[in-house]
């Protein structure tokens, strides 16, 4: 893929995303280091577009407007697979493509969320994707491992930690 070429989501990207509901989004600094930020409204857009809302977000929002690249991965902690996003990020603040944006939140909260949630938004970022890879975790390197058994694993673990 060369720059600026938006890559296709491909439905199980869509599901992991959906699922996940966040994602960890990596700008560059005006100093060049890298801010990462966790985000929980990520969802698709369209087919090579990611969206998240700016509802408290000055650093990243600050970085995309001075240098548009982004990374976002989007894990699902359980099957320690997931997805590494690149692309180039813009943020919409007004406008008709704000107004659909935000009907697209609208219909995504439910009732009791949605008035605080939708009044603490700034604006929101999009997202072309332009390279789009698998994350998968060293565990699945072993014979034995399937998602499974990781997923169970894992499902306990988190369990075990809720307990205390």
């Amino acid at each position: 893929m060369g720059p600026h070429v938006a890559a296709k989501l491909t439905s199980d990207m869509k599901r992991v995303v959906s699922e996940q509901r966040l994602a960890f989004v990596a700008t560059v600094c005006p100093d060049s280091t890298p801010n990462l930020s966790p985000k929980g409204t990520i969802a698709v857009w369209d087919d090579e577009h990611l969206v998240f809302a700016d509802i408290r977000s000055p650093a990243t929002v600050a970085n995309i407007k001075a240098n548009p690249s982004v990374e976002i991965n989007v894990v699902d902690p359980f099957a320690r697979k997931g997805y590494r996003f690149k692309g180039t990020a813009r943020v919409i603040e007004h406008g008709e493509l704000f107004q659909q944006i935000m009907r697209f939140y609208r219909d995504r909260w439910v009732d009791t969320a949605r008035s605080s949630a939708e009044s603490s938004i700034r604006g929101f970022i999009l997202v072309r994707v332009e390279s789009a890879l698998p994350l998968l975790s060293p565990a699945y390197d072993h014979p034995s491992s399937d998602e499974q058994s990781i997923r169970k694993y894992w499902t306990s673990y988190f369990a075990a930690l809720n307990e205390h």
